[in-house]
């Protein structure tokens, strides 16, 4: 399980076991096989591409399971890798691993920069209990109402909610964020982490309703916690 850098190019960010370990994989699945191509060679300079075989796994029909059982079963080391961060969070190389653990293959993650785990750490939120909540309903009125059971849950457990959403909607979110939450409900947003210009910031709604961003179209981390 190969974790790419959050921001194109960051190399920084991933531990050095990432180039020694995939230095002689030939076999990858990617998530969009074309930035699993140009990381490889920017890991990779004097490497071959033509001689490495790779196999997107489609957004619709997901990853070709067949021909990972062929590879493994022949013995071939697979990678896995995502568009950005860690494979199998929040990310469908997690049905690869399932896959690869019910014929008896070894499992082996890469240390790389997560995201979430990365928000959440930024945050100064509960880091003890949190809930990765994925991506949440686009249409109201589905969208306020799972919003305020979020919050309502959030409140209960004294839990971190933490869920995503598409860039381009970034400031929908907000939007409807500010609109349904209490004034008190502390709100962090992690967007770019890792970049120069990443944006990382935790305040109550009321304090957002106040100076209320123009949120980029960027990969971003939403995490509430009610009190």
């Amino acid at each position: 399980m190969i974790p790419l850098p959050i921001v194109d190019g960051a190399l920084q960010t991933l531990s050095p076991e990432v180039r020694t370990e995939t230095v002689h994989i030939k076999h990858f699945f990617a998530e969009n096989a074309r930035t699993g191509r140009r990381f490889i060679k920017l890991l990779h300079p004097t490497l071959v591409i033509d001689t490495l075989q790779f196999s997107e796994i489609d957004k619709h029909t997901g990853a070709d399971t067949k021909l990972l059982l062929d590879w493994l079963k022949e013995g071939s080391d697979v990678g896995v890798m995502s568009e950005a961060g860690c494979p199998g969070i929040a990310d469908p190389g997690a049905i690869l691993a399932g896959i690869a653990h019910t014929i008896g293959a070894h499992v082996v993650p890469l240390t790389g920069p997560s995201s979430l785990i990365l928000a959440l750490m930024a945050s100064g939120l509960n880091g003890q209990s949190f809930c990765f909540k994925g991506y949440i309903p686009v249409k109201e009125p589905a969208r306020g109402q799972y919003i305020k059971a979020m919050e309502n849950a959030s409140r209960k457990e004294q839990q971190t909610q933490l869920f995503i959403e598409t860039p381009y909607r970034n400031n929908n979110m907000l939007n409807d964020l500010v609109k349904n939450c209490n004034g008190n409900t502390r709100l962090c947003i992690a967007e770019s982490i890792g970049a120069p210009d990443a944006f990382i910031k935790t305040q109550t709604i009321d304090e957002w309703k106040k100076n209320q961003p123009d949120l980029k179209k960027a990969p971003a981390v939403f995490l509430l916690l009610a009190r």
